[in-house]
């Protein structure tokens, strides 16, 4: 049976930005460009960022911020159950976001399965 696997969370994106505002802008884009990345070659097949927050400001006129990113991703796996699927799907995204790079990812809560 095929099993659409949600999970929400935050990641961390380190860059250098002018303001508050064009670092968020900036985090926002660079998740979502790795989210299009992810969902065009498979395993994510649905994704959105929720809100993109300062978590800490630079030290200095030359250091990065670090931006907490709210993000939810989507895959489908087949499975017996909605219990394997769940552990199938929260493997796959792990997996995905690993595989591109994202780090220091944060789960709101566990993951959630439907039948697709």
């Amino acid at each position: 049976m095929e099993f659409a696997v949600s999970r929400a969370g935050t990641t961390l994106v380190t860059l250098q930005g002018g303001s508050d505002t064009t670092a968020c802008d900036e985090a926002t884009t660079e998740l979502a460009a790795t989210f299009e990345s992810l969902a065009a070659e498979g395993p994510i097949t649905d994704w959105e960022i929720a809100e993109a927050d300062v978590y800490e400001h630079p030290n200095g006129p030359f250091d990065p911020y670090t931006i907490s990113v709210e993000f939810s991703a989507t895959v489908v796996v087949e499975a017996a159950d909605a219990d394997e699927a769940t552990e199938l799907g929260a493997s796959a995204i792990d997996e995905a976001l690993e595989d591109a790079g994202v780090d220091s990812v944060s789960y709101a809560s566990p993951p959630t399965a439907s039948a697709d």
